[in-house]
């Protein structure tokens, strides 16, 4: 799961520089800002829900990951799996600015 994560990160992070691309954060602009994107861009219904979706993708692959690591017992290297606590924490916090940061409808 692994490499999973790493594709869903890369398409995260695609997607979202092409929607950041057109989209508008003040208060007024971004419900049209996010019709404008779905509507008039080439593909860009595609490009919200890969990225919409591949968020959720991306925790499953990490639960599944956390759950493979438990059932390995690799929760016995205690460097190791305290890193991948603070990194699950560090996505889940970006996952939730990312989410209630931006203005509008964009999220």
């Amino acid at each position: 799961f692994g490499s999973l994560l790493g594709i869903c990160l890369i398409i995260q992070i695609l997607t979202g520089l092409f929607l950041a691309m057109h989209y508008t954060a003040d208060t007024t602009m971004a419900f049209s800002s996010v019709a404008h994107i779905c509507r008039d861009v080439n593909y860009g219904w595609l490009i919200r829900n890969l990225h919409a979706n591949g968020a959720s993708f991306f925790f499953i692959c990490i639960y599944f990951h956390i759950g493979r690591g438990i059932y390995y017992g690799s929760f016995l290297f205690k460097e190791t799996w305290n890193i991948g606590v603070i990194l699950l924490f560090l996505v889940m916090a970006t996952a939730f600015v990312g989410y209630v940061l931006p203005w509008g409808q964009m999220s």
